[in-house]
């Protein structure tokens, strides 16, 4: 499956173009737009849902009301697949403002642009899904492969005396097409931003306020981009996030124990919904406030560890190496390339050249040579952290020369996401941090030799 994003006029990148690998990296200075493509993606992955119209038949809903089983033919929807999401895009560029938290009229010029290959081959997957009316298994959905026919299910008429009417029918029908449709294009994220620190520590502030705005105006204002909302929002409602389980839980809690060796400790919430960080190897308890900032700069990863993650999820970490140690910056690359080996895409933005070149050395290690079996060996790498160089997308912020637009006479130079080079030997080629470190060494060396 191939995702392709093009971006123009978005904010201070003037044209840009990336797909998503298993990993990607976009890299580079500061202020150089790497989180407004970070954002961009994040939100049309979390809205395009509320953005495509899959037209549902009165048919269809009264045929599910009367005989519990009914048969939809996908083959029109498929069809209309490469349109539906080129409409979609359409609404969410008219939506950038808000999604952006920007004032009115500040990205008119821009565009945002998602295309897959997957829509190809849609009818030939299988596909089963389970959705829940007032928390009960309430529909099921099944297609076989290789076949054209929808089949739907509807296992009860009253969940928790509430009749499941014709509006809760057709909006479980709809939301199975559209996952049947686009589920393999369209990750289901999870963003980690770099507000994390704070909303870590003003969780219950934020809360407060949060509902003393929707007590006074009767809704909630957006006031911060949608991404930012979204951490936010994560953060205080960990209470009701803790009670579930993600599959690494129940299927890798050895990735749990590493993240755990990663902050000294555990995340705990405690009945009163207080947010505690328990050091290892005691019982004492610290609030958020009196934790490292690795402590707070991680939180919400480790909830999404333990309590979120789902194979196929696109986790997206603004700037992993906030607040780490150059040892922790390495430790996370190695942990992030773990969850991509299970099956979680990851996308992060980052000018850390730890982590840059610590998945270098991931990529460069998995060759089936005894000397590179031997260096992993020694340095206590795992094969479970080893990836291949084709998994792996790395796009460079850097100014170039954009194509030319209709009425211009000479090309323009702008911000634009430029791809390095992924090597299956020599690993990532990053020009950027390269260079940077060449300039320390050589000043480094001039003030050891200059004198000479």
């Amino acid at each position: 499956m191939s995702l392709k994003i093009r971006l123009k006029n978005l904010g201070i990148l003037k044209q840009a173009e990336f797909s998503l690998g298993d990993l990607t990296l976009i890299c580079g200075k500061n202020n150089t737009g790497k989180t407004y493509a970070a954002y961009a993606l994040h939100g049309f992955l979390q809205l395009w849902r509320g953005l495509i119209d899959f037209e549902v038949s009165d048919a269809h809903v009264q045929s599910l009301l009367a005989n519990i089983v009914m048969k939809i033919d996908l083959t029109e929807y498929v069809e209309r697949a490469d349109q539906m999401l080129a409409d979609a895009c359409e609404k969410y560029t008219n939506q950038l403002d808000t999604v952006f938290a920007a004032p009115e009229g500040r990205f008119r010029n821009s565009e945002f642009r998602v295309q897959t290959d997957a829509l190809d081959n849609i009818l030939n997957k299988e596909y089963q899904e389970t959705i829940e009316f007032h928390k009960m298994p309430t529909f099921h959905a099944l297609k076989k492969k290789e076949s054209e026919e929808l089949i739907v299910q509807r296992s009860m008429s009253m969940v928790q005396g509430k009749e499941v009417g014709a509006l809760a029918i057709e909006e479980a029908i709809r939301s199975i097409i559209g996952n049947v449709i686009f589920s393999d294009s369209l990750p289901n994220p999870f963003i980690s931003s770099v507000e994390r620190t704070g909303a870590s520590i003003f969780r219950s502030e934020l809360d407060f306020a949060r509902s003393h705005r929707r007590e006074i105006v009767g809704r909630a204002i957006q006031r911060y981009p949608l991404p930012v909302e979204a951490s936010v929002d994560f953060a205080r409602e960990l209470r009701y996030v803790a009670r579930r389980h993600s599959f690494i839980t129940k299927e890798h809690p050895e990735i749990l124990a590493d993240f755990a060796d990663i902050i000294g400790g555990d995340y705990t919430i405690m009945q009163d919904d207080q947010l505690y960080y328990i050091p290892k190897g005691t019982q004492e308890k610290l609030t958020m406030i009196e934790s490292s900032s690795t402590v707070r700069s991680l939180l919400d990863l480790g909830f999404y560890l333990r309590h979120v993650a789902q194979k196929g999820d696109l986790l997206m970490v603004d700037e992993p190496e906030l607040n780490l140690h150059p040892a922790n910056q390495r430790r996370i690359a190695r942990l992030l390339a773990r969850l991509v080996n299970l099956g979680v895409k990851v996308f992060i933005t980052t000018h850390s050249d730890y982590i840059v070149k610590e998945l270098n050395t991931l990529i460069m290690l998995n060759h089936d040579k005894p000397h590179l079996k031997r260096i992993a060996k020694e340095n206590g790498y795992r094969q479970s952290e080893l990836i291949r160089s084709d998994q792996v997308k790395v796009y460079m912020t850097q100014e170039a020369l954009m194509p030319l637009e209709e009425g211009q006479k000479r090309r323009r130079r702008g911000l634009t996401l430029v791809p390095a080079d992924v090597d299956p030997v020599l690993g990532i080629e990053a020009p950027s941090f390269d260079k940077t470190i060449d300039e320390m060494n050589e000043i480094l060396e001039d003030i050891v030799w200059g004198a000479e």
